[in-house]
C-alpha cells in the first residue's frame, strides 16, 4: 500500500504551483504535478546513474586490444580453490 506524504507550500512557490495547475495550467491538480516533478527527478537521477556508469567503461571500452588478458575459467576456479585452501576457507 502506498504511503502519503503531505507537503504544505506557501507564498510565492504556492503561487507558482498554482499557475501549472487547474484550467489554465497543464495539471489537474497540485499533486499531479509534484509527482511528475518527483518522476522527473528521478528519471534524471537515473540518467546520471547511467552517464557515470559508461564514464567508468570508456577506459576499457576504448583501450587496445593488446591491453586485454585472456583468462580461463578453469584456472581462475583452481587459483580461487588454492587460496581458500590456503586462506582456511
Amino acid at each position: 500500500m502506498a504511503e502519503g506524504v503531505n507537503v504544505r507550500f506557501a507564498g510565492e512557490l504556492q503561487r507558482f504551483i498554482q499557475e501549472r495547475v487547474g484550467a489554465l495550467g497543464l495539471y489537474a491538480s497540485a499533486s499531479e504535478y509534484i509527482r511528475d516533478l518527483v518522476r522527473r527527478d528521478y528519471e534524471r537521477e537515473e540518467q546520471h546513474k547511467w552517464a557515470r556508469l559508461r564514464q567508468e567503461l570508456k577506459a576499457g571500452a576504448e583501450a587496445p586490444e593488446s591491453d586485454f588478458v585472456t583468462l580461463e575459467a578453469e584456472s581462475l576456479i583452481a587459483e580461487a580453490k588454492a587460496r581458500r585452501a590456503t586462506h582456511g576457507g
